[in-house]
């Protein structure tokens, strides 16, 4: 009798620990595949739509009409980037096909060196296809897009410069965007050999930290640098609401900046600024109840103003990794914010009918909000860091 009652015991254990969820509910999970299994569709259209019109890449879809670039768009990356994220998903071939004619559509940024966005360009695109093909190819173009992005660094200053324009105002422009870029320079320094690409990646995110961010851990969105002295001449913003605003897309570039910094570096400076910015914007009063940011933190028209799917994109992203650093309670808190985030970004309010939204996959992004550009339109960037972050989704809650 002691026996089967053990025998019980141990069957009764074994079945909750086999019924037991995964991290992450069942029901949000499905949320996710069902994002996925969407955005494959959506974007196969997309595909399928600009595949004839030779070396055009979408961009975004503005009253009523699509907008392409050529590969200069600093955008280029991202849509390739889209392709080989939903191949990951599911090793479609005809995907995969799109991914690669995609891709090769922005080789020849390759040799860019007048301005800072080759990291976007080639990393999301280039990058990705190198890590789920191997194409040696691939490996060289982005060796090559390292050699020309490191063109921008200027030893004295200790950035990669930003832009080129407005020189009657900004001597050596960095702003916040620019950190994203440093992955490709930490890459190229693993792969080459070469650690003066690391250098100027570590000297790059030690001074943004020192120059572009206040005691509250918002940042700036453009610091102009004194070409002599190396010191800031100017702190301002070109896309926020003013120069002492926290530009919702900038706080994201900054957290995800310093999230992949730190899996890179291991320094600890990097996860305590990645921890902080997290803090800051998840913690501040404008934000909304669903983590959907409003485009700028602090400008006065809120609630009555247009928010920005795709900063919430890249901070879902970021905070999923983050939440891999950082203890339970933090982790635990991070992933109750993605929750909420990807629930809403994939619900009827933000997800785009089949067909429709220029065959974007989000809608409700703004771009240049001060020039009236971009407004509360689909963004290709958007999309992209969506899909990722839907991917380290799955990765995190299928270990």
């Amino acid at each position: 009798m002691k026996k089967i009652i053990i025998y019980a015991l141990v069957a009764i254990m074994l079945s909750a620990c086999n019924n037991k969820p995964k991290q992450g509910s069942s029901d949000f999970l499905s949320v996710v595949d069902s994002a996925f299994i969407f955005a494959e569709k959506q974007s196969l259209l997309m595909a399928q739509k600009y595949e004839t019109q030779e070396g055009r890449l979408p961009r975004t879809y503005e009253n009523g009409k699509d907008v392409s670039s050529d590969s200069r768009w600093w955008c280029s990356g991202f849509y390739p980037g889209v392709l080989w994220y939903l191949y990951e998903n599911d090793k479609n071939p005809e995907v995969l096909k799109y991914a690669q004619l995609y891709t090769d559509r922005v080789e020849r940024e390759k040799y860019t060196t007048d301005n800072h966005d080759v990291g976007f360009m080639l990393y999301c695109s280039f990058g990705n296809g190198l890590r789920l093909t191997g194409d040696e190819r691939y490996k060289e173009v982005l060796l090559i897009g390292a050699k020309s992005l490191a063109t921008r660094y200027k030893p004295n200053v200790g950035l990669i410069r930003s832009w080129d324009h407005n020189k009657d105002k900004w001597q050596y422009p960095v702003i916040i965007d620019n950190i994203m870029n440093l992955e490709l320079l930490l890459w190229a320094a693993k792969e080459s050999g070469d650690s003066t690409f690391k250098a100027m990646a570590v000297s790059h995110a030690d001074k943004t930290i020192k120059n572009h961010f206040r005691p509250d851990y918002s940042s700036f969105h453009v610091v102009s640098y004194d070409t002599i002295t190396g010191e800031p001449h100017l702190k301002q913003t070109h896309q926020g609401y003013s120069d002492e605003s926290a530009w919702s897309r900038g706080q994201a570039w900054g957290l995800y900046g310093y999230t992949y910094l730190y899996r890179e570096t291991k320094d600890a400076r990097y996860l305590e600024q990645a921890k902080n910015i997290a803090k800051f914007v998840l913690h501040h009063p404008n934000m909304p109840e669903d983590y959907i940011p409003y485009w700028d933190f602090d400008t006065p028209e809120i609630p009555n103003t247009p928010r920005d799917a795709s900063a919430a994109c890249i901070m879902a992203s970021a905070l999923v990794e983050l939440s891999g650093f950082v203890d339970a309670e933090l982790a635990d808190e991070y992933m109750k914010v993605v929750e909420k985030q990807i629930r809403t970004l994939a619900s009827p309010e933000y997800t785009a009918a089949l067909g429709e939204n220029g065959c974007f996959i989000l809608k409700h992004s703004t771009g240049g909000y001060p020039f009236k550009s971009e407004v509360d339109v689909p963004m290709t960037y958007a999309d992209y860091y969506y899909l990722e972050a839907l991917t380290r989704l799955k990765k995190k809650y299928n270990k």
